[in-house]
Protein backbone atom coordinates (compact mmCIF):
# COMPACT_ATOMS: atom_id res chain seq x y z
CA UNK A 1 0.00 0.00 0.00
CA UNK A 2 1.30 3.46 -0.93
CA UNK A 3 0.33 6.45 1.22
CA UNK A 4 -0.37 9.69 -0.67
CA UNK A 5 -1.93 12.94 0.68
CA UNK A 6 -5.71 12.55 0.93
CA UNK A 7 -5.85 9.02 -0.50
CA UNK A 8 -4.49 5.50 -0.22
CA UNK A 9 -3.03 3.75 -3.28
CA UNK A 10 -3.29 -0.03 -3.04
CA UNK A 11 -1.35 -2.26 -5.48
CA UNK A 12 -3.05 -5.55 -6.16
CA UNK A 13 -1.00 -8.71 -6.93
CA UNK A 14 -2.12 -11.01 -9.72
CA UNK A 15 -2.48 -13.86 -7.21
CA UNK A 16 -4.54 -11.90 -4.63
CA UNK A 17 -7.95 -13.38 -3.78
CA UNK A 18 -11.06 -11.17 -3.39
CA UNK A 19 -10.91 -11.60 0.39
CA UNK A 20 -7.34 -10.25 0.47
CA UNK A 21 -8.37 -7.23 -1.66
CA UNK A 22 -11.36 -6.54 0.64
CA UNK A 23 -9.06 -6.65 3.68
CA UNK A 24 -6.68 -4.16 2.05
CA UNK A 25 -9.59 -1.79 1.26
CA UNK A 26 -10.94 -2.01 4.81
CA UNK A 27 -7.50 -1.32 6.26
CA UNK A 28 -7.12 1.87 4.19
CA UNK A 29 -7.20 4.98 6.39
CA UNK A 30 -8.15 7.53 3.74
CA UNK A 31 -11.64 7.85 2.30
CA UNK A 32 -10.34 7.88 -1.26
CA UNK A 33 -8.91 4.46 -2.24
CA UNK A 34 -7.18 3.80 -5.59
CA UNK A 35 -6.79 0.11 -6.49
CA UNK A 36 -3.94 -0.34 -9.01
CA UNK A 37 -4.72 -3.60 -10.82
CA UNK A 38 -2.16 -5.80 -12.59
CA UNK A 39 -2.70 -7.08 -16.10
CA UNK A 40 -5.00 -10.08 -16.34
CA UNK A 41 -6.51 -9.48 -12.91
CA UNK A 42 -8.83 -12.49 -13.12
CA UNK A 43 -10.13 -12.04 -9.58
CA UNK A 44 -12.17 -8.96 -10.66
CA UNK A 45 -13.49 -10.47 -13.88
CA UNK A 46 -16.44 -11.79 -11.88
CA UNK A 47 -19.56 -9.76 -11.22
CA UNK A 48 -19.88 -11.32 -7.76
CA UNK A 49 -16.38 -10.17 -6.79
CA UNK A 50 -17.09 -6.68 -8.21
CA UNK A 51 -20.29 -6.48 -6.15
CA UNK A 52 -18.49 -7.66 -3.00
CA UNK A 53 -15.81 -5.04 -3.51
CA UNK A 54 -18.37 -2.30 -4.18
CA UNK A 55 -20.40 -3.27 -1.13
CA UNK A 56 -17.31 -3.25 1.08
CA UNK A 57 -16.23 0.25 0.03
CA UNK A 58 -19.72 1.65 0.42
CA UNK A 59 -20.10 0.04 3.85
CA UNK A 60 -16.76 1.55 4.92
CA UNK A 61 -17.86 5.03 3.70
CA UNK A 62 -15.02 5.07 1.16
CA UNK A 63 -14.77 6.14 -2.45
CA UNK A 64 -12.93 3.61 -4.68
CA UNK A 65 -11.34 4.03 -8.12
CA UNK A 66 -9.97 1.07 -10.17
CA UNK A 67 -6.70 1.97 -11.92
CA UNK A 68 -6.59 -0.32 -14.99
CA UNK A 69 -6.49 -0.41 -18.79
CA UNK A 70 -8.14 -3.82 -19.08
CA UNK A 71 -11.12 -3.33 -21.42
CA UNK A 72 -12.77 -6.54 -20.14
CA UNK A 73 -13.19 -4.99 -16.67
CA UNK A 74 -14.96 -1.83 -17.84
CA UNK A 75 -18.41 -3.44 -18.42
CA UNK A 76 -18.29 -5.10 -15.00
CA UNK A 77 -17.20 -1.90 -13.26
CA UNK A 78 -19.87 0.09 -15.06
CA UNK A 79 -22.51 -2.51 -14.20
CA UNK A 80 -21.93 -2.18 -10.45
CA UNK A 81 -21.12 1.55 -10.49
CA UNK A 82 -17.38 1.55 -9.73
CA UNK A 83 -15.22 4.40 -10.98
CA UNK A 84 -12.31 3.53 -13.33
CA UNK A 85 -9.19 5.49 -14.37
CA UNK A 86 -6.38 4.59 -16.75
CA UNK A 87 -3.71 5.94 -14.41
CA UNK A 88 -3.31 7.69 -11.08
CA UNK A 89 -3.29 11.01 -12.95
CA UNK A 90 -6.36 10.28 -15.12
CA UNK A 91 -9.92 11.42 -14.44
CA UNK A 92 -12.03 8.61 -12.82
CA UNK A 93 -15.33 7.69 -14.53
CA UNK A 94 -18.10 5.12 -14.30
CA UNK A 95 -18.04 3.33 -17.67
CA UNK A 96 -21.28 3.50 -19.70
CA UNK A 97 -22.66 0.15 -20.91
CA UNK A 98 -24.16 -0.22 -24.38
CA UNK A 99 -26.86 -2.71 -25.30
CA UNK A 100 -24.24 -5.19 -26.54
CA UNK A 101 -22.42 -5.16 -23.19
CA UNK A 102 -19.44 -2.98 -24.25
CA UNK A 103 -18.25 0.10 -22.39
CA UNK A 104 -19.21 3.30 -24.16
CA UNK A 105 -17.10 6.45 -24.39
CA UNK A 106 -17.68 8.28 -21.11
CA UNK A 107 -15.41 11.19 -21.68
CA UNK A 108 -18.24 13.71 -21.37
CA UNK A 109 -19.40 12.48 -17.96
CA UNK A 110 -18.57 14.74 -15.01
CA UNK A 111 -17.75 13.22 -11.67
CA UNK A 112 -18.68 14.78 -8.34
CA UNK A 113 -15.73 14.27 -6.01
CA UNK A 114 -17.56 15.58 -2.90
CA UNK A 115 -17.78 13.23 0.06
CA UNK A 116 -20.97 12.30 1.96
CA UNK A 117 -20.48 15.21 4.32
CA UNK A 118 -20.64 17.66 1.40
CA UNK A 119 -16.98 18.47 1.94
CA UNK A 120 -15.18 19.56 -1.24
CA UNK A 121 -12.43 17.04 -2.17
CA UNK A 122 -9.07 18.26 -3.38
CA UNK A 123 -8.95 17.50 -7.13
CA UNK A 124 -5.21 18.18 -7.29
CA UNK A 125 -4.31 14.94 -5.53
CA UNK A 126 -2.28 12.29 -7.48
CA UNK A 127 -5.26 10.05 -8.27
CA UNK A 128 -6.64 12.82 -10.45
CA UNK A 129 -10.28 13.68 -10.19
CA UNK A 130 -11.66 11.84 -7.16
CA UNK A 131 -14.73 9.66 -7.45
CA UNK A 132 -18.03 11.18 -6.35
CA UNK A 133 -18.79 10.49 -2.73
CA UNK A 134 -22.34 9.34 -3.28
CA UNK A 135 -21.95 7.59 -6.63
CA UNK A 136 -22.85 4.23 -5.23
CA UNK A 137 -24.28 4.95 -1.76
CA UNK A 138 -27.68 3.52 -2.71
CA UNK A 139 -26.12 0.14 -3.50
CA UNK A 140 -25.55 -0.83 0.16
CA UNK A 141 -28.81 -2.73 0.51
CA UNK A 142 -28.62 -4.47 -2.86
CA UNK A 143 -28.59 -8.23 -2.62
CA UNK A 144 -25.63 -10.04 -4.20
CA UNK A 145 -26.59 -12.74 -6.64
CA UNK A 146 -24.28 -15.66 -7.37
CA UNK A 147 -23.75 -14.91 -11.02
CA UNK A 148 -20.14 -15.04 -12.21
CA UNK A 149 -20.81 -13.91 -15.74
CA UNK A 150 -18.33 -11.31 -16.91
CA UNK A 151 -20.36 -9.64 -19.65
CA UNK A 152 -24.10 -9.17 -19.37
CA UNK A 153 -24.89 -7.45 -16.05
CA UNK A 154 -26.80 -4.36 -17.13
CA UNK A 155 -27.98 -2.80 -20.36
CA UNK A 156 -27.21 0.86 -20.17
CA UNK A 157 -26.46 3.54 -17.64
CA UNK A 158 -28.99 6.36 -17.83
CA UNK A 159 -27.86 9.78 -16.74
CA UNK A 160 -28.66 10.20 -13.07
CA UNK A 161 -29.92 6.60 -12.67
CA UNK A 162 -28.27 3.43 -11.40
CA UNK A 163 -27.41 0.93 -14.19
CA UNK A 164 -29.43 -2.26 -14.25
CA UNK A 165 -27.60 -5.57 -14.22
CA UNK A 166 -28.36 -8.15 -16.87
CA UNK A 167 -27.78 -11.64 -15.53
CA UNK A 168 -26.25 -14.51 -17.52
CA UNK A 169 -27.53 -17.84 -16.24
CA UNK A 170 -24.77 -19.86 -18.00
CA UNK A 171 -21.89 -21.04 -15.84
CA UNK A 172 -18.36 -20.31 -17.28
CA UNK A 173 -16.10 -23.41 -16.78
CA UNK A 174 -12.32 -22.71 -16.95
CA UNK A 175 -9.97 -24.86 -19.11
CA UNK A 176 -7.81 -26.61 -16.46
CA UNK A 177 -5.61 -28.40 -19.06
CA UNK A 178 -4.35 -25.07 -20.39
CA UNK A 179 -3.86 -23.88 -16.84
CA UNK A 180 -1.75 -26.93 -15.97
CA UNK A 181 0.35 -26.51 -19.15
CA UNK A 182 0.99 -22.86 -18.39
CA UNK A 183 1.84 -23.71 -14.79
CA UNK A 184 4.28 -26.43 -15.92
CA UNK A 185 5.97 -24.19 -18.48
CA UNK A 186 6.19 -21.38 -15.97
CA UNK A 187 7.71 -23.67 -13.33
CA UNK A 188 10.24 -25.04 -15.83
CA UNK A 189 11.23 -21.53 -16.83
CA UNK A 190 11.70 -20.50 -13.21
CA UNK A 191 13.89 -23.55 -12.50
CA UNK A 192 15.99 -22.87 -15.63
CA UNK A 193 16.50 -19.26 -14.60
CA UNK A 194 17.47 -20.30 -11.06
CA UNK A 195 19.96 -22.88 -12.38
CA UNK A 196 21.50 -20.34 -14.76
CA UNK A 197 21.77 -17.77 -11.98
CA UNK A 198 23.38 -20.32 -9.64
CA UNK A 199 25.94 -21.48 -12.22
CA UNK A 200 26.64 -17.99 -13.49
CA UNK A 201 26.87 -16.33 -10.10
CA UNK A 202 28.09 -19.10 -7.77
CA UNK A 203 29.98 -21.75 -9.79
CA UNK A 204 31.67 -20.01 -12.71
CA UNK A 205 33.03 -16.78 -11.17
CA UNK A 206 36.79 -16.88 -10.56
CA UNK A 207 39.54 -14.37 -9.97
CA UNK A 208 43.30 -14.37 -10.54
CA UNK A 209 45.57 -12.05 -8.58
CA UNK A 210 49.17 -11.63 -9.76
CA UNK A 211 51.53 -9.88 -7.35
CA UNK A 212 54.93 -8.57 -8.41
CA UNK A 213 57.54 -7.71 -5.81
CA UNK A 214 61.01 -6.25 -5.78
CA UNK A 215 62.40 -9.43 -4.20
CA UNK A 216 65.81 -10.69 -5.31
CA UNK A 217 67.14 -14.11 -6.23
CA UNK A 218 70.61 -15.08 -5.05
CA UNK A 219 72.61 -17.81 -6.78
CA UNK A 220 74.76 -19.69 -4.25
CA UNK A 221 77.50 -22.31 -4.61
CA UNK A 222 78.53 -24.06 -1.40
CA UNK A 223 81.07 -26.83 -0.75
CA UNK A 224 79.47 -29.33 1.64
CA UNK A 225 80.80 -32.31 3.56
CA UNK A 226 78.40 -35.19 4.20
CA UNK A 227 79.61 -37.22 7.18
CA UNK A 228 77.87 -40.45 8.14
CA UNK A 229 79.49 -40.31 11.58
CA UNK A 230 78.52 -36.70 12.42
CA UNK A 231 75.65 -36.14 14.85
CA UNK A 232 74.73 -32.49 14.22
CA UNK A 233 75.17 -29.86 11.54
CA UNK A 234 78.14 -27.50 11.63
CA UNK A 235 76.91 -24.41 9.76
CA UNK A 236 80.27 -22.64 9.79
CA UNK A 237 82.22 -25.64 8.45
CA UNK A 238 79.32 -26.75 6.19
CA UNK A 239 79.41 -30.27 7.65
CA UNK A 240 76.08 -32.13 7.59
CA UNK A 241 75.19 -35.46 9.23
CA UNK A 242 74.36 -37.97 6.49
CA UNK A 243 72.79 -41.39 6.34
CA UNK A 244 73.76 -44.10 3.88
CA UNK A 245 71.29 -46.64 2.49
CA UNK A 246 72.31 -49.69 0.44
CA UNK A 247 70.79 -52.29 -1.84
CA UNK A 248 72.54 -55.47 -3.02
CA UNK A 249 71.64 -57.03 -6.35
CA UNK A 250 73.00 -60.00 -8.32
CA UNK A 251 73.37 -59.65 -12.10
CA UNK A 252 74.40 -62.20 -14.74
CA UNK A 253 75.90 -61.58 -18.16
CA UNK A 254 76.86 -64.10 -20.85
CA UNK A 255 79.40 -63.36 -23.61
CA UNK A 256 81.05 -65.32 -26.42
CA UNK A 257 84.59 -66.57 -25.91
CA UNK A 258 86.92 -64.64 -28.20
CA UNK A 259 90.34 -65.98 -27.11
CA UNK A 260 92.37 -68.34 -29.31
CA UNK A 261 94.64 -71.21 -28.40
CA UNK A 262 96.93 -73.21 -30.69
CA UNK A 263 96.80 -76.86 -29.67
CA UNK A 264 99.44 -77.90 -32.24
CA UNK A 265 103.06 -79.03 -31.60
CA UNK A 266 105.85 -76.75 -30.40
CA UNK A 267 108.92 -76.17 -32.55
CA UNK A 268 112.36 -76.90 -31.09
CA UNK A 269 116.06 -76.43 -31.90
CA UNK A 270 119.38 -75.27 -30.42
CA UNK A 271 120.81 -71.88 -29.50
CA UNK A 272 124.47 -71.12 -28.81
CA UNK A 273 124.95 -68.60 -26.01
CA UNK A 274 128.13 -66.45 -26.04
CA UNK A 275 129.51 -64.09 -23.39
CA UNK A 276 130.23 -60.75 -25.07
CA UNK A 277 132.47 -58.95 -22.52
CA UNK A 278 134.64 -59.56 -19.51
CA UNK A 279 132.72 -57.39 -17.05
CA UNK A 280 132.02 -60.53 -15.08
CA UNK A 281 134.29 -63.48 -14.67
CA UNK A 282 131.45 -65.99 -14.72
CA UNK A 283 127.78 -65.82 -15.90
CA UNK A 284 125.25 -68.61 -15.22
CA UNK A 285 122.13 -68.76 -17.44
CA UNK A 286 119.46 -70.96 -15.80
CA UNK A 287 117.05 -73.28 -17.59
CA UNK A 288 113.77 -71.61 -18.57
CA UNK A 289 115.42 -68.44 -19.78
CA UNK A 290 113.69 -66.93 -22.83
CA UNK A 291 115.54 -66.16 -26.02
CA UNK A 292 113.64 -64.01 -28.52
CA UNK A 293 113.85 -63.26 -32.23
CA UNK A 294 111.26 -61.50 -34.38
CA UNK A 295 108.73 -61.45 -31.54
CA UNK A 296 108.90 -65.24 -31.10
CA UNK A 297 110.27 -66.59 -27.83
CA UNK A 298 111.94 -69.92 -27.17
CA UNK A 299 112.68 -71.32 -23.71
CA UNK A 300 116.03 -72.90 -22.73
CA UNK A 301 115.70 -76.45 -21.46
CA UNK A 302 118.96 -76.59 -19.36
CA UNK A 303 121.24 -74.17 -17.56
CA UNK A 304 124.79 -73.25 -18.56
CA UNK A 305 127.75 -71.29 -17.16
CA UNK A 306 129.89 -69.02 -19.32
CA UNK A 307 133.39 -67.81 -18.33
CA UNK A 308 135.20 -64.71 -19.55
CA UNK A 309 138.85 -64.98 -20.78
CA UNK A 310 141.36 -62.19 -20.18
CA UNK A 311 144.88 -62.03 -21.54
CA UNK A 312 146.61 -59.24 -19.75
CA UNK A 313 144.18 -56.41 -19.81
CA UNK A 314 142.41 -57.56 -22.97
CA UNK A 315 139.17 -59.61 -23.20
CA UNK A 316 139.75 -62.65 -25.44
CA UNK A 317 136.34 -64.47 -25.17
CA UNK A 318 135.99 -64.96 -28.90
CA UNK A 319 139.44 -66.62 -29.00
CA UNK A 320 138.43 -69.21 -26.41
CA UNK A 321 134.80 -70.21 -27.30
CA UNK A 322 135.03 -73.39 -25.25
CA UNK A 323 135.14 -71.19 -22.13
CA UNK A 324 132.87 -68.27 -23.11
CA UNK A 325 130.19 -70.11 -25.19
CA UNK A 326 127.79 -73.05 -24.82
CA UNK A 327 124.98 -74.58 -26.90
CA UNK A 328 121.61 -75.40 -25.23
CA UNK A 329 118.36 -76.94 -26.46
CA UNK A 330 115.29 -74.69 -26.70
CA UNK A 331 111.53 -75.20 -27.21
CA UNK A 332 109.04 -72.68 -28.59
CA UNK A 333 106.97 -70.88 -26.02
CA UNK A 334 103.77 -71.80 -27.89
CA UNK A 335 102.59 -74.21 -30.52
CA UNK A 336 102.29 -73.26 -34.14
CA UNK A 337 103.93 -73.32 -37.47
CA UNK A 338 105.03 -69.74 -37.03
CA UNK A 339 107.76 -70.93 -34.66
CA UNK A 340 109.48 -72.86 -37.47
CA UNK A 341 112.00 -70.06 -38.05
CA UNK A 342 115.28 -70.20 -39.96
CA UNK A 343 118.69 -69.97 -38.25
CA UNK A 344 118.97 -66.52 -36.71
CA UNK A 345 120.37 -64.55 -33.77
CA UNK A 346 118.53 -64.14 -30.44
CA UNK A 347 118.48 -61.81 -27.48
CA UNK A 348 118.68 -63.40 -24.04
CA UNK A 349 116.19 -62.15 -21.47
CA UNK A 350 117.93 -60.72 -18.39
CA UNK A 351 121.42 -60.97 -19.83
CA UNK A 352 122.41 -57.95 -21.93
CA UNK A 353 126.05 -59.17 -22.22
CA UNK A 354 125.03 -62.56 -23.66
CA UNK A 355 124.14 -63.13 -27.32
CA UNK A 356 122.42 -66.14 -28.86
CA UNK A 357 122.71 -67.77 -32.24
CA UNK A 358 120.19 -70.49 -33.10
CA UNK A 359 119.80 -73.21 -35.65
CA UNK A 360 116.65 -73.67 -37.77
CA UNK A 361 113.62 -74.44 -35.57
CA UNK A 362 111.46 -77.36 -36.66
CA UNK A 363 108.44 -79.43 -35.58
CA UNK A 364 105.94 -76.65 -34.98
CA UNK A 365 102.31 -77.34 -36.06
CA UNK A 366 99.01 -75.30 -35.72
CA UNK A 367 95.57 -76.36 -34.34
CA UNK A 368 93.58 -73.15 -33.39
CA UNK A 369 90.60 -73.44 -30.97
CA UNK A 370 88.32 -70.87 -29.12
CA UNK A 371 89.11 -70.28 -25.45
CA UNK A 372 88.06 -67.85 -22.71
CA UNK A 373 90.27 -64.80 -22.45
CA UNK A 374 90.57 -62.26 -19.66
CA UNK A 375 89.11 -59.71 -22.04
CA UNK A 376 85.96 -61.83 -22.24
CA UNK A 377 85.57 -61.75 -18.44
CA UNK A 378 86.17 -57.99 -18.33
CA UNK A 379 83.66 -57.43 -21.15
CA UNK A 380 80.92 -59.27 -19.23
CA UNK A 381 81.66 -57.27 -16.07
CA UNK A 382 81.52 -54.00 -18.00
CA UNK A 383 78.12 -54.89 -19.46
CA UNK A 384 76.77 -55.58 -15.98
CA UNK A 385 78.02 -52.21 -14.74
CA UNK A 386 76.47 -50.45 -17.77
CA UNK A 387 72.98 -51.77 -17.05
CA UNK A 388 70.23 -49.18 -16.39
CA UNK A 389 70.22 -48.35 -12.69
CA UNK A 390 67.22 -45.99 -12.75
CA UNK A 391 64.97 -48.39 -10.87
CA UNK A 392 67.66 -48.95 -8.23
CA UNK A 393 68.07 -45.20 -7.74
CA UNK A 394 64.32 -44.84 -7.25
CA UNK A 395 64.37 -47.59 -4.59
CA UNK A 396 67.19 -45.92 -2.68
CA UNK A 397 65.52 -42.50 -2.93
CA UNK A 398 62.25 -43.91 -1.58
CA UNK A 399 64.11 -45.44 1.37
CA UNK A 400 65.58 -42.04 2.23
CA UNK A 401 62.38 -40.03 1.75
CA UNK A 402 60.48 -42.54 3.93
CA UNK A 403 62.89 -41.53 6.70
CA UNK A 404 62.15 -37.81 6.03
CA UNK A 405 65.57 -37.33 4.47
CA UNK A 406 66.54 -35.30 1.41
CA UNK A 407 68.00 -37.80 -1.08
CA UNK A 408 71.15 -36.60 -2.85
CA UNK A 409 71.07 -38.64 -6.06
CA UNK A 410 74.53 -37.50 -7.09
CA UNK A 411 76.02 -39.59 -4.26
CA UNK A 412 74.77 -42.79 -5.93
CA UNK A 413 77.66 -45.30 -6.18
CA UNK A 414 78.24 -48.97 -6.98
CA UNK A 415 80.79 -51.56 -5.86
CA UNK A 416 81.18 -55.14 -7.06
CA UNK A 417 81.72 -57.42 -4.07
CA UNK A 418 81.69 -60.87 -5.68
CA UNK A 419 82.45 -61.88 -9.28
CA UNK A 420 82.42 -65.45 -10.61
CA UNK A 421 82.72 -66.94 -14.11
CA UNK A 422 81.37 -70.20 -15.49
CA UNK A 423 84.81 -70.92 -17.08
CA UNK A 424 88.34 -69.86 -16.27
CA UNK A 425 90.66 -67.97 -18.58
CA UNK A 426 92.06 -70.34 -21.24
CA UNK A 427 89.18 -72.81 -20.99
CA UNK A 428 88.12 -74.21 -24.33
CA UNK A 429 84.40 -73.12 -24.41
CA UNK A 430 82.19 -71.20 -26.83
CA UNK A 431 80.61 -68.85 -24.23
CA UNK A 432 81.30 -67.74 -20.69
CA UNK A 433 78.74 -66.53 -18.10
CA UNK A 434 79.80 -63.99 -15.47
CA UNK A 435 77.82 -63.43 -12.24
CA UNK A 436 78.42 -60.26 -10.22
CA UNK A 437 77.00 -59.19 -6.85
CA UNK A 438 76.85 -55.37 -6.70
CA UNK A 439 76.19 -53.07 -3.75
CA UNK A 440 74.40 -49.77 -4.57
CA UNK A 441 74.67 -46.82 -2.16
CA UNK A 442 73.05 -43.38 -1.82
CA UNK A 443 73.29 -40.66 0.85
CA UNK A 444 70.54 -38.57 2.40
CA UNK A 445 70.55 -35.55 4.73
CA UNK A 446 67.97 -33.60 6.71
CA UNK A 447 66.34 -30.90 4.57
CA UNK A 448 66.43 -28.48 7.51
CA UNK A 449 70.21 -28.96 7.74
CA UNK A 450 70.53 -27.97 4.08
CA UNK A 451 68.38 -24.90 4.71
CA UNK A 452 70.59 -23.90 7.63
CA UNK A 453 73.80 -23.86 5.59
CA UNK A 454 72.02 -22.12 2.69
CA UNK A 455 70.58 -19.49 5.06
CA UNK A 456 73.99 -18.99 6.64
CA UNK A 457 75.44 -18.29 3.20
CA UNK A 458 72.57 -16.13 1.88
CA UNK A 459 72.50 -13.94 5.00
CA UNK A 460 75.98 -12.77 4.05
CA UNK A 461 74.46 -11.00 1.03
CA UNK A 462 71.19 -9.57 2.46
CA UNK A 463 69.92 -7.64 5.47
CA UNK A 464 68.14 -10.31 7.56
CA UNK A 465 66.24 -7.57 9.41
CA UNK A 466 64.51 -6.41 6.22
CA UNK A 467 64.51 -9.51 4.06
CA UNK A 468 63.70 -13.15 4.55
CA UNK A 469 64.35 -16.26 2.47
CA UNK A 470 61.11 -17.05 0.67
CA UNK A 471 62.40 -20.04 -1.29
CA UNK A 472 65.59 -21.99 -0.59
CA UNK A 473 65.62 -23.36 -4.16
CA UNK A 474 66.00 -26.99 -3.09
CA UNK A 475 63.58 -28.38 -5.73
CA UNK A 476 65.91 -27.08 -8.46
CA UNK A 477 69.20 -27.41 -6.56
CA UNK A 478 72.03 -29.44 -8.09
CA UNK A 479 74.85 -31.35 -6.40
CA UNK A 480 78.24 -32.17 -7.90
CA UNK A 481 80.18 -35.06 -6.38
CA UNK A 482 83.79 -34.16 -5.62
CA UNK A 483 85.20 -37.03 -3.59
CA UNK A 484 84.15 -40.01 -1.47
CA UNK A 485 86.44 -41.45 1.15
CA UNK A 486 85.40 -43.55 4.10
CA UNK A 487 82.60 -41.85 6.07
CA UNK A 488 82.92 -38.45 4.32
CA UNK A 489 81.63 -37.31 0.95
CA UNK A 490 82.49 -33.93 -0.55
CA UNK A 491 79.90 -32.26 -2.81
CA UNK A 492 79.22 -28.81 -4.26
CA UNK A 493 75.68 -27.44 -3.87
CA UNK A 494 74.32 -24.93 -6.40
CA UNK A 495 70.95 -23.32 -5.62
CA UNK A 496 68.98 -20.14 -6.36
CA UNK A 497 67.41 -18.73 -3.18
CA UNK A 498 64.60 -16.14 -3.35
CA UNK A 499 64.62 -13.35 -0.75
CA UNK A 500 62.08 -10.59 -0.12
CA UNK A 501 58.81 -9.82 1.67
CA UNK A 502 57.10 -12.94 2.99
CA UNK A 503 53.63 -12.93 1.33
CA UNK A 504 51.25 -15.80 2.13
CA UNK A 505 48.97 -16.63 -0.80
CA UNK A 506 46.34 -18.12 1.54
CA UNK A 507 46.30 -15.02 3.76
CA UNK A 508 45.98 -12.78 0.71
CA UNK A 509 43.02 -14.83 -0.55
CA UNK A 510 41.16 -14.32 2.73
CA UNK A 511 41.85 -10.57 2.71
CA UNK A 512 40.64 -9.90 -0.86
CA UNK A 513 37.68 -12.32 -0.94
CA UNK A 514 34.50 -10.49 -1.98
CA UNK A 515 36.38 -7.24 -2.73
CA UNK A 516 36.47 -5.15 -5.88
CA UNK A 517 39.70 -4.99 -7.89
CA UNK A 518 40.56 -1.53 -6.57
CA UNK A 519 40.10 -2.59 -2.95
CA UNK A 520 42.22 -5.73 -3.47
CA UNK A 521 45.04 -3.71 -5.05
CA UNK A 522 44.97 -1.28 -2.17
CA UNK A 523 45.07 -4.07 0.46
CA UNK A 524 47.96 -6.00 -1.15
CA UNK A 525 49.82 -2.85 -2.18
CA UNK A 526 50.31 -1.92 1.48
CA UNK A 527 52.73 -4.82 1.95
CA UNK A 528 56.40 -3.79 1.73
CA UNK A 529 58.16 -4.85 -1.45
CA UNK A 530 54.98 -5.10 -3.59
CA UNK A 531 55.48 -3.24 -6.87
CA UNK A 532 52.25 -4.08 -8.74
CA UNK A 533 49.00 -6.02 -8.35
CA UNK A 534 46.94 -7.29 -11.30
CA UNK A 535 43.38 -8.58 -10.74
CA UNK A 536 41.53 -10.46 -13.49
CA UNK A 537 37.96 -11.80 -13.41
CA UNK A 538 36.28 -14.59 -15.34
CA UNK A 539 33.79 -14.90 -16.95
CA UNK A 540 33.29 -11.42 -18.37
CA UNK A 541 30.17 -10.62 -16.34
CA UNK A 542 31.96 -11.01 -12.98
CA UNK A 543 32.55 -7.64 -11.35
CA UNK A 544 34.17 -8.59 -8.04
CA UNK A 545 36.41 -11.24 -6.49
CA UNK A 546 34.44 -14.35 -5.34
CA UNK A 547 33.84 -14.74 -1.61
CA UNK A 548 35.04 -18.36 -1.65
CA UNK A 549 38.84 -18.58 -1.42
CA UNK A 550 38.97 -21.79 -3.45
CA UNK A 551 37.87 -19.75 -6.47
CA UNK A 552 40.74 -17.28 -6.08
CA UNK A 553 44.24 -17.87 -7.47
CA UNK A 554 47.02 -15.74 -5.98
CA UNK A 555 50.42 -15.84 -7.68
CA UNK A 556 53.48 -14.08 -6.31
CA UNK A 557 55.88 -13.84 -9.23
CA UNK A 558 59.50 -14.69 -8.51
CA UNK A 559 62.20 -12.39 -9.88
CA UNK A 560 64.96 -13.44 -12.24
CA UNK A 561 68.10 -14.99 -10.73
CA UNK A 562 70.66 -12.49 -9.56
CA UNK A 563 74.19 -13.91 -9.56
CA UNK A 564 76.13 -13.25 -6.39
CA UNK A 565 79.87 -13.97 -6.17
CA UNK A 566 80.71 -16.52 -3.53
Amino acid sequence: MSKQPGKDVIYIDVDDEITAIIDKVRSARERIVALVLPKRATVLQSVINMKLLKRTTDGAKKHMVLITTESSLLPLAGAVGIHVAKSLQSKPEIPHITHDGEAADNSEESVDMNDTDDTKLDKSRPVGEYAAAGAAADDEDQAIELDNSEAAVATQTVAGKKPKVKKDKKLAIPDFNKFRLKLLLGGTGVVAVLVFLYVGLAVMPRATVVVKTDSSAIDTNIDLTFNTEAEEVDEDANVLPAKSVQIQKVANQQVDATGQKDKGEKASGQVTLSLQDCSKTEVTIPAGTGVTSGGLTFITKQSTTLNSVKVGSQCKNSSFPSFSSDTVAVTAQGAGEKYNVEATSYTVAGFSNVAGSGTKMTGGTSDIVKVVSQADIDNAKQKISAQDNTATKVELKEQLTSQTLYAVEETFSTSATEVSASASVGAEVATVSVTQKTTYTMLGVQENDLKKVIENEVNKHIDPNKQAILDYGLPTATFKLQNQQGSTTLVTLASASITGSDLSAEDLKKQVAGKKAGEAKDIIGRYPGVTSVDVRYSPFWVSSIPKKTDKITVTVEKPAVKNVKQ
